[in-house]
Protein backbone atom coordinates (compact mmCIF):
# COMPACT_ATOMS: atom_id res chain seq x y z
CA UNK A 1 0.00 0.00 0.00
CA UNK A 2 2.75 2.37 0.71
CA UNK A 3 4.77 1.95 -2.45
CA UNK A 4 1.53 2.01 -4.12
CA UNK A 5 1.45 5.49 -2.47
CA UNK A 6 4.66 6.55 -3.69
CA UNK A 7 3.69 5.85 -7.50
CA UNK A 8 0.54 8.41 -7.12
CA UNK A 9 2.88 10.80 -5.14
CA UNK A 10 5.33 10.69 -7.81
CA UNK A 11 2.97 10.53 -10.38
CA UNK A 12 1.45 13.80 -9.27
CA UNK A 13 4.79 15.46 -8.81
CA UNK A 14 5.85 14.90 -12.58
CA UNK A 15 2.60 16.36 -13.08
CA UNK A 16 3.52 19.46 -11.04
CA UNK A 17 5.86 20.36 -13.50
CA UNK A 18 4.32 20.31 -16.44
CA UNK A 19 4.90 17.22 -18.06
CA UNK A 20 0.95 16.61 -18.99
CA UNK A 21 -0.18 12.85 -20.58
CA UNK A 22 -3.35 12.54 -21.89
CA UNK A 23 -5.32 9.68 -20.75
CA UNK A 24 -6.47 6.54 -22.99
CA UNK A 25 -6.21 9.10 -26.14
CA UNK A 26 -8.64 11.66 -25.02
CA UNK A 27 -7.09 15.10 -25.39
CA UNK A 28 -5.94 17.65 -22.47
CA UNK A 29 -8.46 20.16 -21.55
CA UNK A 30 -5.79 21.86 -19.87
CA UNK A 31 -2.98 22.12 -22.75
CA UNK A 32 -3.55 25.45 -24.54
CA UNK A 33 -6.11 25.61 -27.80
CA UNK A 34 -4.56 26.29 -31.29
CA UNK A 35 -4.44 30.16 -31.19
CA UNK A 36 -4.14 30.95 -27.98
CA UNK A 37 -0.76 31.68 -26.17
CA UNK A 38 1.25 30.13 -23.11
CA UNK A 39 1.04 32.50 -19.96
CA UNK A 40 4.07 33.98 -19.55
CA UNK A 41 5.47 32.37 -16.08
CA UNK A 42 5.98 35.18 -13.52
CA UNK A 43 9.49 34.81 -12.79
CA UNK A 44 11.05 37.50 -10.07
CA UNK A 45 14.77 38.61 -9.97
CA UNK A 46 16.31 39.16 -6.24
CA UNK A 47 19.94 40.98 -5.75
CA UNK A 48 21.89 40.54 -2.32
CA UNK A 49 25.14 40.41 -0.95
CA UNK A 50 24.70 37.68 0.97
CA UNK A 51 27.11 34.41 0.73
CA UNK A 52 25.08 31.43 1.15
CA UNK A 53 27.22 28.70 3.16
CA UNK A 54 24.98 25.26 2.54
CA UNK A 55 21.76 24.45 1.07
CA UNK A 56 21.68 21.79 3.94
CA UNK A 57 19.89 22.57 7.07
CA UNK A 58 21.89 20.89 9.43
CA UNK A 59 24.42 23.04 8.19
CA UNK A 60 25.60 26.62 9.35
CA UNK A 61 23.02 28.52 10.46
CA UNK A 62 23.85 31.91 9.08
CA UNK A 63 21.71 34.69 7.61
CA UNK A 64 22.80 33.79 3.70
CA UNK A 65 21.74 30.31 3.85
CA UNK A 66 18.49 30.19 5.92
CA UNK A 67 16.88 32.83 3.52
CA UNK A 68 17.11 29.96 1.01
CA UNK A 69 16.33 27.07 3.23
CA UNK A 70 13.28 29.00 4.49
CA UNK A 71 11.93 28.66 1.11
CA UNK A 72 12.72 25.41 0.08
CA UNK A 73 12.02 22.96 3.39
CA UNK A 74 8.98 22.91 4.83
CA UNK A 75 9.03 22.69 8.67
CA UNK A 76 6.19 20.94 11.13
CA UNK A 77 5.22 24.89 12.24
CA UNK A 78 5.93 28.29 10.90
CA UNK A 79 4.78 31.89 11.95
CA UNK A 80 3.43 34.22 9.75
CA UNK A 81 3.14 37.69 8.93
CA UNK A 82 1.78 39.82 11.93
CA UNK A 83 0.96 36.56 13.87
CA UNK A 84 3.52 35.74 16.82
CA UNK A 85 2.79 32.78 17.91
CA UNK A 86 3.33 29.28 15.45
CA UNK A 87 0.71 28.13 13.03
CA UNK A 88 0.82 24.79 11.69
CA UNK A 89 2.71 24.38 8.26
CA UNK A 90 3.79 20.56 7.85
CA UNK A 91 1.88 19.09 11.20
CA UNK A 92 -0.64 20.52 13.96
CA UNK A 93 1.16 20.21 16.86
CA UNK A 94 0.34 20.11 20.46
CA UNK A 95 2.12 19.05 24.09
CA UNK A 96 0.31 16.02 25.55
CA UNK A 97 2.37 16.57 28.89
CA UNK A 98 5.22 18.97 29.56
CA UNK A 99 7.96 16.31 28.37
CA UNK A 100 5.61 14.93 25.26
CA UNK A 101 4.39 17.16 21.97
CA UNK A 102 3.27 15.64 19.42
CA UNK A 103 2.65 16.59 15.90
CA UNK A 104 0.08 15.31 13.11
CA UNK A 105 1.20 15.28 9.94
CA UNK A 106 -0.75 16.21 7.22
CA UNK A 107 -2.03 13.83 4.68
CA UNK A 108 -0.49 13.57 1.09
CA UNK A 109 2.67 15.85 1.69
CA UNK A 110 5.62 14.92 -1.01
CA UNK A 111 8.70 15.96 -1.96
CA UNK A 112 9.31 17.14 -5.48
CA UNK A 113 11.06 13.56 -6.41
CA UNK A 114 7.49 11.96 -5.74
CA UNK A 115 9.28 10.69 -2.37
CA UNK A 116 6.11 11.03 0.18
CA UNK A 117 6.88 12.89 3.21
CA UNK A 118 6.15 11.11 6.73
CA UNK A 119 7.09 10.93 10.27
CA UNK A 120 9.95 9.07 9.77
CA UNK A 121 12.09 11.66 7.45
CA UNK A 122 10.77 14.09 10.49
CA UNK A 123 12.55 11.97 12.79
CA UNK A 124 15.30 11.65 10.35
CA UNK A 125 15.84 15.12 9.96
CA UNK A 126 16.05 15.96 13.50
CA UNK A 127 18.11 12.92 14.58
CA UNK A 128 20.76 13.50 11.42
CA UNK A 129 21.16 17.55 12.91
CA UNK A 130 21.04 16.53 16.59
CA UNK A 131 24.17 14.02 15.26
CA UNK A 132 25.91 16.05 13.10
CA UNK A 133 26.46 19.22 15.19
CA UNK A 134 27.72 21.38 12.61
CA UNK A 135 30.18 24.03 14.27
CA UNK A 136 27.73 27.34 13.41
CA UNK A 137 25.14 25.08 13.66
CA UNK A 138 21.78 25.26 15.34
CA UNK A 139 21.68 21.88 16.86
CA UNK A 140 22.74 23.53 20.16
CA UNK A 141 19.41 25.13 20.56
CA UNK A 142 17.21 21.82 20.83
CA UNK A 143 19.14 20.00 23.77
CA UNK A 144 15.83 19.95 25.13
CA UNK A 145 14.94 16.70 22.89
CA UNK A 146 15.43 13.07 24.38
CA UNK A 147 14.44 11.32 21.20
CA UNK A 148 11.81 11.48 18.58
CA UNK A 149 9.27 8.53 18.18
CA UNK A 150 6.61 7.73 15.27
CA UNK A 151 3.75 5.98 16.31
CA UNK A 152 2.67 5.72 13.08
CA UNK A 153 3.30 7.66 9.38
CA UNK A 154 1.54 11.14 10.02
CA UNK A 155 2.38 10.99 13.62
CA UNK A 156 5.73 12.75 15.35
CA UNK A 157 6.31 12.91 19.14
CA UNK A 158 8.96 14.67 20.53
CA UNK A 159 10.02 13.31 24.40
CA UNK A 160 11.99 16.01 25.84
CA UNK A 161 14.52 15.79 28.95
CA UNK A 162 12.50 18.37 30.60
CA UNK A 163 9.51 20.87 29.67
CA UNK A 164 10.39 23.36 27.19
CA UNK A 165 7.90 25.93 26.21
CA UNK A 166 10.36 27.33 23.48
CA UNK A 167 9.84 24.29 21.33
CA UNK A 168 7.03 25.48 19.60
CA UNK A 169 9.50 28.63 18.36
CA UNK A 170 12.32 25.97 17.58
CA UNK A 171 10.56 24.55 15.15
CA UNK A 172 9.69 27.27 13.01
CA UNK A 173 13.23 27.57 12.34
CA UNK A 174 15.26 26.12 9.58
CA UNK A 175 17.47 24.59 11.67
CA UNK A 176 13.75 22.52 12.10
CA UNK A 177 13.49 21.96 7.86
CA UNK A 178 12.40 18.31 6.88
CA UNK A 179 14.32 16.62 4.36
CA UNK A 180 14.27 13.33 2.20
CA UNK A 181 15.91 10.79 4.26
CA UNK A 182 16.04 9.05 1.28
CA UNK A 183 18.32 11.33 -0.07
CA UNK A 184 20.04 12.89 2.21
CA UNK A 185 23.24 11.16 3.80
CA UNK A 186 22.95 10.71 7.67
CA UNK A 187 26.64 11.33 8.49
CA UNK A 188 27.93 14.57 6.15
CA UNK A 189 26.09 17.63 5.05
CA UNK A 190 24.49 17.87 1.65
CA UNK A 191 25.91 21.30 0.37
CA UNK A 192 24.94 21.69 -2.66
CA UNK A 193 21.89 20.13 -3.54
CA UNK A 194 18.28 20.14 -1.78
CA UNK A 195 15.07 18.55 -1.43
CA UNK A 196 12.44 20.32 0.62
CA UNK A 197 8.74 19.87 0.46
CA UNK A 198 8.56 24.25 0.64
CA UNK A 199 6.97 26.85 -1.78
CA UNK A 200 10.33 26.41 -3.93
CA UNK A 201 12.67 23.47 -5.44
CA UNK A 202 16.16 24.53 -6.77
CA UNK A 203 16.64 24.27 -10.21
CA UNK A 204 19.95 25.86 -10.56
CA UNK A 205 22.61 26.68 -8.63
CA UNK A 206 26.50 27.63 -9.32
CA UNK A 207 28.06 28.61 -5.87
CA UNK A 208 29.25 32.13 -5.31
CA UNK A 209 27.18 33.28 -7.84
CA UNK A 210 23.62 32.41 -8.73
CA UNK A 211 20.60 30.30 -7.40
CA UNK A 212 16.81 29.88 -9.11
CA UNK A 213 14.19 28.36 -7.61
CA UNK A 214 10.91 27.06 -9.00
CA UNK A 215 7.64 26.91 -8.10
CA UNK A 216 7.08 23.06 -6.21
CA UNK A 217 3.24 22.93 -7.12
CA UNK A 218 3.34 19.94 -4.45
CA UNK A 219 3.50 22.11 -1.43
CA UNK A 220 0.85 22.11 1.31
CA UNK A 221 0.68 24.29 3.74
CA UNK A 222 -0.13 28.20 4.49
CA UNK A 223 2.81 29.96 2.34
CA UNK A 224 1.84 28.55 -1.52
CA UNK A 225 3.87 30.67 -3.98
CA UNK A 226 2.29 33.41 -5.78
CA UNK A 227 4.99 33.97 -8.26
CA UNK A 228 6.31 30.98 -10.56
CA UNK A 229 9.76 30.98 -9.41
CA UNK A 230 12.93 33.03 -8.02
CA UNK A 231 16.21 34.16 -9.93
CA UNK A 232 18.45 34.90 -6.95
CA UNK A 233 22.24 36.78 -7.99
CA UNK A 234 24.68 36.66 -5.01
CA UNK A 235 26.64 40.24 -5.58
CA UNK A 236 30.12 41.24 -4.05
CA UNK A 237 29.37 44.79 -2.84
CA UNK A 238 26.39 47.39 -2.32
CA UNK A 239 27.65 49.10 -5.56
CA UNK A 240 26.58 46.48 -7.23
CA UNK A 241 23.50 45.93 -5.60
CA UNK A 242 22.86 49.73 -6.21
CA UNK A 243 23.56 48.73 -9.84
CA UNK A 244 21.32 46.07 -9.82
CA UNK A 245 17.92 47.59 -8.84
CA UNK A 246 18.46 50.85 -10.26
CA UNK A 247 18.93 49.66 -14.00
CA UNK A 248 16.39 47.20 -13.43
CA UNK A 249 18.17 44.01 -13.68
CA UNK A 250 16.51 43.37 -9.75
CA UNK A 251 13.30 43.33 -8.83
CA UNK A 252 14.45 43.73 -5.55
CA UNK A 253 17.73 43.64 -3.36
CA UNK A 254 18.39 43.63 0.16
CA UNK A 255 21.31 42.62 2.62
CA UNK A 256 24.18 45.05 1.72
CA UNK A 257 23.20 48.80 1.30
CA UNK A 258 25.09 51.43 3.46
CA UNK A 259 23.20 54.02 5.12
CA UNK A 260 23.89 56.55 2.27
CA UNK A 261 22.73 54.35 -0.89
CA UNK A 262 19.68 53.75 1.11
CA UNK A 263 19.00 57.83 1.41
CA UNK A 264 19.69 57.93 -1.76
CA UNK A 265 17.66 55.44 -3.09
CA UNK A 266 14.86 57.04 -0.73
CA UNK A 267 14.63 60.55 -2.75
CA UNK A 268 14.46 57.93 -6.37
CA UNK A 269 10.44 57.84 -8.00
CA UNK A 270 11.80 54.79 -9.64
CA UNK A 271 11.84 52.16 -6.65
CA UNK A 272 10.10 51.88 -3.17
CA UNK A 273 12.17 51.59 0.09
CA UNK A 274 10.54 49.42 2.54
CA UNK A 275 11.61 48.93 6.34
CA UNK A 276 10.76 46.78 8.87
CA UNK A 277 11.97 46.35 12.53
CA UNK A 278 15.23 43.28 12.33
CA UNK A 279 15.50 41.31 15.59
CA UNK A 280 19.25 42.44 15.50
CA UNK A 281 19.97 43.88 18.51
CA UNK A 282 22.80 46.76 20.23
CA UNK A 283 23.53 46.74 23.95
CA UNK A 284 26.18 47.96 26.33
CA UNK A 285 27.54 45.28 28.63
CA UNK A 286 28.90 45.38 32.00
CA UNK A 287 31.80 42.71 32.89
CA UNK A 288 31.39 41.94 36.54
CA UNK A 289 35.05 41.28 37.32
CA UNK A 290 35.53 45.12 37.00
CA UNK A 291 34.82 46.63 40.49
CA UNK A 292 33.15 49.46 39.52
CA UNK A 293 31.06 47.80 36.95
CA UNK A 294 30.17 45.76 40.20
CA UNK A 295 28.18 48.66 41.59
CA UNK A 296 24.21 48.55 41.01
CA UNK A 297 24.34 52.12 41.07
CA UNK A 298 27.02 53.01 38.50
CA UNK A 299 24.97 50.64 36.65
CA UNK A 300 22.12 52.35 37.39
CA UNK A 301 23.16 55.65 36.53
CA UNK A 302 24.45 55.01 33.24
CA UNK A 303 21.43 53.65 32.35
CA UNK A 304 19.49 56.83 33.48
CA UNK A 305 21.53 58.84 31.71
CA UNK A 306 22.06 56.88 28.02
CA UNK A 307 19.80 58.95 25.64
CA UNK A 308 18.91 56.78 22.74
CA UNK A 309 17.21 58.49 20.04
CA UNK A 310 20.53 60.81 20.13
CA UNK A 311 22.62 58.03 19.33
CA UNK A 312 20.51 56.78 16.71
CA UNK A 313 20.31 60.09 15.09
CA UNK A 314 23.94 60.99 15.68
CA UNK A 315 25.62 57.61 14.81
CA UNK A 316 23.02 55.97 12.59
CA UNK A 317 21.32 58.98 10.68
CA UNK A 318 18.37 57.31 12.48
CA UNK A 319 18.15 54.01 10.12
CA UNK A 320 18.22 52.26 13.47
CA UNK A 321 15.24 52.27 16.38
CA UNK A 322 16.14 53.24 20.42
CA UNK A 323 15.44 50.27 22.33
CA UNK A 324 14.35 50.04 26.08
CA UNK A 325 14.58 46.18 26.58
CA UNK A 326 16.88 43.95 25.82
CA UNK A 327 13.67 41.67 23.90
CA UNK A 328 12.91 43.95 21.01
CA UNK A 329 8.84 44.74 20.05
CA UNK A 330 7.00 42.09 18.23
CA UNK A 331 8.16 39.44 20.32
CA UNK A 332 5.56 37.73 23.18
CA UNK A 333 5.78 39.47 26.60
CA UNK A 334 8.00 42.33 25.31
CA UNK A 335 7.66 45.29 27.78
CA UNK A 336 9.69 48.64 27.62
CA UNK A 337 11.47 47.82 30.87
CA UNK A 338 14.29 50.21 30.39
CA UNK A 339 11.96 53.04 29.95
CA UNK A 340 9.35 52.34 32.45
CA UNK A 341 12.65 51.91 35.01
CA UNK A 342 14.11 54.98 34.21
CA UNK A 343 12.01 57.31 32.55
CA UNK A 344 13.60 59.95 30.40
CA UNK A 345 17.56 60.99 30.57
CA UNK A 346 18.21 62.53 33.30
CA UNK A 347 21.37 64.12 35.22
CA UNK A 348 19.66 65.22 38.59
CA UNK A 349 18.68 61.22 38.78
CA UNK A 350 21.32 59.79 37.79
CA UNK A 351 23.29 62.28 40.45
CA UNK A 352 20.99 61.31 43.06
CA UNK A 353 22.05 57.29 42.41
CA UNK A 354 25.42 57.81 43.16
CA UNK A 355 25.50 59.96 45.95
CA UNK A 356 22.24 57.98 47.63
CA UNK A 357 25.23 54.73 47.10
CA UNK A 358 28.41 56.66 48.62
CA UNK A 359 30.29 57.37 45.28
CA UNK A 360 32.69 59.66 44.37
CA UNK A 361 32.48 61.38 40.77
CA UNK A 362 33.48 61.77 38.21
CA UNK A 363 33.77 58.33 38.14
CA UNK A 364 36.34 56.70 35.95
CA UNK A 365 35.37 54.42 33.23
CA UNK A 366 36.44 52.36 30.22
CA UNK A 367 34.56 51.53 27.37
CA UNK A 368 35.81 48.89 24.97
CA UNK A 369 34.40 48.85 21.63
CA UNK A 370 35.37 47.16 18.03
CA UNK A 371 35.51 48.85 14.84
CA UNK A 372 34.44 46.25 12.36
CA UNK A 373 32.05 43.69 14.04
CA UNK A 374 29.22 45.84 14.96
CA UNK A 375 29.14 48.24 11.43
CA UNK A 376 30.12 51.54 10.38
CA UNK A 377 28.14 52.99 12.88
CA UNK A 378 30.21 51.60 16.11
CA UNK A 379 32.77 54.11 16.43
CA UNK A 380 30.25 56.76 16.09
CA UNK A 381 27.99 55.37 18.88
CA UNK A 382 30.90 54.67 21.72
CA UNK A 383 31.89 58.61 20.97
CA UNK A 384 27.97 59.73 21.71
CA UNK A 385 28.21 57.71 24.64
CA UNK A 386 31.43 59.46 25.86
CA UNK A 387 29.99 62.97 25.47
CA UNK A 388 26.35 62.14 26.77
CA UNK A 389 28.25 60.52 30.28
CA UNK A 390 31.11 63.52 30.48
CA UNK A 391 28.69 65.85 29.56
CA UNK A 392 26.88 64.84 32.95
CA UNK A 393 30.33 65.59 34.88
CA UNK A 394 29.84 61.73 37.10
CA UNK A 395 31.98 60.12 34.38
CA UNK A 396 35.31 60.42 33.09
CA UNK A 397 35.56 57.86 29.82
CA UNK A 398 38.24 56.00 28.25
CA UNK A 399 37.63 54.55 25.11
CA UNK A 400 39.74 51.54 23.72
CA UNK A 401 39.62 49.37 20.77
CA UNK A 402 40.40 46.09 19.49
CA UNK A 403 40.00 44.31 16.38
CA UNK A 404 37.69 40.92 16.66
CA UNK A 405 38.70 38.21 18.06
CA UNK A 406 41.38 39.98 20.14
CA UNK A 407 38.18 41.92 21.69
CA UNK A 408 36.28 39.22 22.42
CA UNK A 409 39.14 38.03 24.70
CA UNK A 410 39.63 41.02 26.16
CA UNK A 411 36.20 41.59 27.05
CA UNK A 412 36.10 38.31 28.74
CA UNK A 413 39.54 39.05 30.46
CA UNK A 414 37.41 41.95 32.22
CA UNK A 415 39.55 44.77 30.26
CA UNK A 416 37.01 46.72 29.87
CA UNK A 417 34.17 48.02 32.45
CA UNK A 418 31.94 48.58 29.67
CA UNK A 419 31.57 47.15 26.69
CA UNK A 420 29.42 47.49 22.98
CA UNK A 421 28.20 44.24 21.85
CA UNK A 422 25.51 43.23 19.73
CA UNK A 423 22.50 40.14 19.45
CA UNK A 424 21.30 38.36 16.73
CA UNK A 425 18.36 36.06 17.78
CA UNK A 426 18.33 32.06 16.52
CA UNK A 427 14.85 31.38 17.16
CA UNK A 428 11.95 33.57 17.28
CA UNK A 429 11.17 33.90 20.73
CA UNK A 430 11.68 36.32 23.79
CA UNK A 431 13.47 33.79 25.45
CA UNK A 432 16.61 33.98 22.85
CA UNK A 433 17.53 37.79 24.16
CA UNK A 434 16.65 36.20 27.50
CA UNK A 435 18.91 33.48 28.14
CA UNK A 436 21.89 34.67 26.63
CA UNK A 437 22.29 37.09 29.70
CA UNK A 438 20.81 34.62 32.41
CA UNK A 439 21.47 31.65 31.95
CA UNK A 440 24.86 29.91 33.18
CA UNK A 441 25.20 28.77 29.70
CA UNK A 442 24.12 31.49 27.81
CA UNK A 443 26.10 32.60 24.53
CA UNK A 444 26.70 36.17 26.24
CA UNK A 445 28.79 35.80 29.51
CA UNK A 446 29.52 38.89 31.76
CA UNK A 447 29.30 37.48 34.80
CA UNK A 448 26.02 38.62 35.80
CA UNK A 449 24.14 36.03 38.33
CA UNK A 450 20.76 36.95 39.97
CA UNK A 451 18.82 34.60 41.87
CA UNK A 452 15.90 36.66 41.05
CA UNK A 453 16.14 36.39 36.87
CA UNK A 454 17.34 32.91 37.36
CA UNK A 455 14.48 31.78 38.54
CA UNK A 456 12.19 33.72 36.47
CA UNK A 457 14.03 32.55 33.53
CA UNK A 458 13.08 28.67 34.48
CA UNK A 459 9.72 29.62 35.39
CA UNK A 460 9.19 31.21 31.49
CA UNK A 461 11.03 28.15 29.67
CA UNK A 462 8.69 25.63 31.30
CA UNK A 463 5.42 27.36 31.38
CA UNK A 464 3.27 26.36 28.45
CA UNK A 465 0.50 28.89 29.80
CA UNK A 466 1.15 31.64 27.07
CA UNK A 467 -0.57 34.49 28.87
CA UNK A 468 1.28 33.39 32.49
CA UNK A 469 4.74 33.10 30.27
CA UNK A 470 4.19 36.17 28.61
CA UNK A 471 3.67 37.92 31.56
CA UNK A 472 6.78 35.95 32.91
CA UNK A 473 8.81 37.22 30.11
CA UNK A 474 7.76 40.62 31.27
CA UNK A 475 8.75 40.41 34.72
CA UNK A 476 12.26 39.42 33.79
CA UNK A 477 12.52 42.22 31.95
CA UNK A 478 11.89 44.65 34.37
CA UNK A 479 14.15 42.43 36.84
CA UNK A 480 17.63 43.08 33.84
CA UNK A 481 16.12 46.78 34.31
CA UNK A 482 16.63 47.15 37.46
CA UNK A 483 19.72 45.36 37.64
CA UNK A 484 21.04 46.71 34.21
CA UNK A 485 23.68 44.11 33.93
CA UNK A 486 23.62 45.28 30.08
CA UNK A 487 21.48 48.88 28.50
CA UNK A 488 19.85 48.20 25.30
CA UNK A 489 20.67 50.73 23.20
CA UNK A 490 19.03 50.28 19.47
CA UNK A 491 17.47 47.58 17.28
CA UNK A 492 18.61 47.25 13.23
CA UNK A 493 15.85 47.65 10.57
CA UNK A 494 15.45 44.91 7.90
CA UNK A 495 15.40 47.48 4.81
CA UNK A 496 14.45 45.84 1.05
CA UNK A 497 14.57 47.72 -2.14
CA UNK A 498 12.14 46.65 -4.80
CA UNK A 499 10.58 47.80 -8.27
CA UNK A 500 7.66 49.71 -7.71
CA UNK A 501 5.57 47.24 -9.58
CA UNK A 502 6.42 44.65 -6.99
CA UNK A 503 3.88 43.53 -4.23
CA UNK A 504 3.87 42.66 -1.11
CA UNK A 505 6.97 43.10 0.09
CA UNK A 506 6.49 43.96 3.17
CA UNK A 507 5.02 40.21 4.12
CA UNK A 508 8.08 39.00 2.81
CA UNK A 509 10.57 40.14 5.37
CA UNK A 510 11.13 38.20 8.22
CA UNK A 511 11.92 39.74 11.92
CA UNK A 512 14.69 37.64 11.95
CA UNK A 513 16.20 38.96 8.50
CA UNK A 514 15.80 36.73 5.87
CA UNK A 515 12.39 36.87 3.39
CA UNK A 516 9.89 35.22 2.44
CA UNK A 517 9.35 34.78 -1.28
CA UNK A 518 6.40 33.06 -1.91
CA UNK A 519 3.94 36.39 -1.17
CA UNK A 520 6.09 38.42 -3.68
CA UNK A 521 4.13 38.85 -7.06
CA UNK A 522 3.88 41.54 -9.75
Amino acid sequence: MIEWVRRVSAAAAVGALGVSLAACGEPDDNAPHQGETTPKLMVLRLATTDAITSLDPAGPYDVGSRTVQANLYQTLLTIMPGKPTPVPDAADCQYDSPTTYTCSLKEHLTFPNGHELTSSDVKFSFDRMLRLKTPGGAAGLFTSVKSVSTPDDLTAVFNLKSPDARLPYLLTTTAASIVDEESYPANKLLDTKAIGSGPYQVTAYKPGEEITLAKFAGYHGPRGAQNDGVEISLLKDSTALYQAITTGKADLAFHGFGPSLLDKLRKSDQVQVIDSDYADTRFFAFQMKSLIARQPAVRRAIAQLIDRPAIAKKAYGDHVTPLYSVVPPGFGGQVDAFRTEYKQPSKAAATAILKDAGITVPVPLTVGWTPTQYGTGAKAEVIELKRQLEASGLFRVTLRSAEWPQYQQLTRAGAYDLFHSGWIPQYPDADDYLAQFVATDGAFQNGYRSAAASKLLQQETTEQNGLERDDLVGQLQGVLAREAPVIPTWQGRLTVVAGKDLENVSAAMDPLSYLYLSVLRK
